[in-house]
């Protein structure tokens, strides 16, 4: 018997304390046993007091500077939560850890790259030891994941065959991305430019599947009007990273959706002159170059956490011309306060429910399961009609 069910590894930064002041008042007395660990002892007592957890709650040293400090971590937990990134350069030890150990492990990585390099080296590993690796439990992608796999049930259940041509529509969102989410990109984005390899996976939409390659894809980079919901659109800065965890669900289901299958996601910029404008706007804006966003560890106020929101569209096209929408709603700022209910949820949702071991999506492995418990738990709507 492992000493914990679950660690909350990263619970000194910004959304790992989040993640446990989550775990305190969603679940205060018939929770799991879990554990709250980071660097430093006495930061990790400083964030129990603050979040209101028990003083006996256990603290975990773990650096990942210290490779043996993550193993010993990893093979005392049924599941590690980790919201220690960037992935790419703070990562790697812990998913070796938990592959090798079997030991469940959940993140919030947007890092395609490095996630096809976790696959290619851990997948067979993972899947002996029957370690479950679940990539993305937060904004990017779970929601975007989600709605599509609960379109395509409603596709089949009508139709009796999946919608080849999906499109995903941001309509509404208030609150940004997180520090971490804008650190990650950077790290990518400096990676490629020391490894070009790497820029071939980050524009691959199947840089997820090995082995397979679907039709061409649309590549959602330039504003266009939209005729399917009437309104133009423009290009989505998290579209790489949940496109191509859509396409790994379809690979990692066999193709539940076909192997024609066609994805994309842009945002709903607005109708007529003025929405034309408005991509146009969108599309110049690089959310990148301001240094004025939260630095990993920082992030809004309660206040902002709580007033924010998401609607997102999913639309379905059916080759009789018919048309299945989905629309998928968070109660919360996608960056920090969705994420930190999606991402503690998934991780509580693995620690009960059983299946094989390998490198996964939420959608693939979870799947309904996990979108009923978000529904219950987590503040998200799925709507499909």
């Amino acid at each position: 018997m492992r000493d914990f069910d679950l660690i909350v590894y990263g619970a000194t930064g910004f959304t790992g304390r989040l993640v446990a002041e989550y775990l305190v008042q969603a679940y205060p007395a018939d929770g799991p046993r879990w554990a709250m660990a980071g660097r430093s002892a006495a930061k990790l007592a400083e964030v129990r007091d603050l979040v209101g957890a028990p003083a006996d709650t256990p603290l975990v040293v773990a650096d990942a500077s210290h490779p043996a400090s993550v193993r010993t971590m990893a093979e005392r937990a049924r599941v590690v939560l980790t919201t220690v990134g960037p992935y790419q350069l703070h990562g790697n030890d812990l998913v070796a850890a938990c592959a090798a150990a079997g030991t469940g492990y959940v993140d919030l990585c947007g890092e395609p790259a490095w996630m096809r390099h976790m696959i290619d080296a851990h997948q067979d590993s993972a899947k002996a030891s029957g370690a479950r690796i679940v990539f993305s439990c937060g904004f990017d992608s779970i929601p975007f994941d989600l709605g599509v796999l609960s379109l395509q049930e409603c596709a089949v259940a009508r139709h009796g065959v999946p919608a080849p041509r999906v499109k995903g529509r941001v309509r509404k969102m208030q609150g940004g991305f997180s520090g971490g989410t804008a650190a990650s990109l950077k790290a990518t984005l400096m990676a490629a430019a020391r490894h070009p390899s790497i820029v071939a996976l980050l524009t691959n939409p199947f840089a997820l599947t090995p082995g397979f390659s679907g039709p061409h894809q649309p590549m959602g980079l330039l504003p266009e009007y939209d005729g399917t919901i009437g309104a133009w659109v423009a290009p989505f800065i998290m579209a790489p990273i949940n496109t191509k965890n859509v396409h790994r669900t379809n690979f990692l289901l066999g193709q539940a959706y076909g192997k024609d299958f066609v994805y994309d996601e842009m945002m709903v910029a607005g109708l007529g002159d003025v929405g034309r404008a408005a991509a146009e706007a969108i599309t110049k804006l690089n959310p990148l170059a301001s240094d004025k966003g939260p630095k990993p560890g920082e992030g809004p106020s309660k206040d902002e956490r709580d007033n924010g929101f998401y609607d997102l569209l999913f639309v379905g096209l059916m080759p009789d011309g018919s048309r299945i929408d989905c629309v998928v709603t968070g109660d919360r700022d996608p960056g920090y306060g969705s994420t930190s209910k999606m991402v503690a949820e998934t991780a509580l949702c693995l620690l009960e429910t059983e299946g094989e071991g390998g490198i996964w999506t939420p959608g693939a492995l979870l799947g309904a399961t996990l979108r009923h418990r978000l529904q219950d738990k987590a503040g998200l709507t799925f709507r499909v009609g």
